[in-house]
């Protein structure tokens, strides 16, 4: 099930002068894909500018969509049963959330080029500026968040992209 893109609640006032976006989708065992994360990431991504905010820059918009892909696979592949992700855009930071029905706390495994798999929790802390791991329910839940630039870069005037960034859409 696929919650569609939203404003904030009226009683869930932000403390910037922008309004929060918030997305999210459930997908039942075995009916997530990576793609459609994607897909519901950059749909929010493009939605931003309609709300008064600066377009997120594209190299940030990468670094979500490899976050958002990271998490979902990992919950496909080391969680029994449905998970679901939850994106927030609110003041100046990007909040990615996958929740799954493993209680199992993940690891970060050390760098390996010989190891194939393994790697995308680490890619996930080293372009997240914050990663949390906590109880959801009888699994847990991973949040990364990911810092806006708080004035103009040198793409922060492009729009982040609509094309996929990663494989099929």
């Amino acid at each position: 099930m696929v919650i569609p893109l939203r404003k904030q609640a009226a009683d869930e006032q932000g403390t910037d002068e922008h309004i929060t976006l918030r997305s999210s989708a459930t997908w039942a065992t075995g009916a997530a894909h990576a793609a459609d994360a994607r897909r519901l990431l950059r749909t929010l991504l493009a939605h931003a500018p309609h709300t008064g905010r600066t377009p997120v820059p594209t190299s940030l918009a990468r670094d979500a969509e490899l976050v958002v892909s990271e998490l979902v696979t990992n919950a496909l592949r080391h969680a029994p049963g449905p998970c679901g992700l939850v994106l927030r855009l609110s003041g100046d930071a990007l909040a990615i959330t996958v929740w799954d029905t493993s209680p199992t706390h993940p690891t970060t495994r050390d760098g390996d080029r010989y190891r194939v798999g393994g790697h995308g929790l680490r890619l996930v802390h080293m372009v997240s500026d914050h990663v949390a791991v906590t109880p959801h329910g009888r699994g847990k839940q991973i949040t990364a968040h990911l810092r806006l630039p708080r004035c103009a870069g040198a793409d922060a005037g492009r729009p982040a992209p609509s094309a996929p960034l990663f494989g099929a859409a």
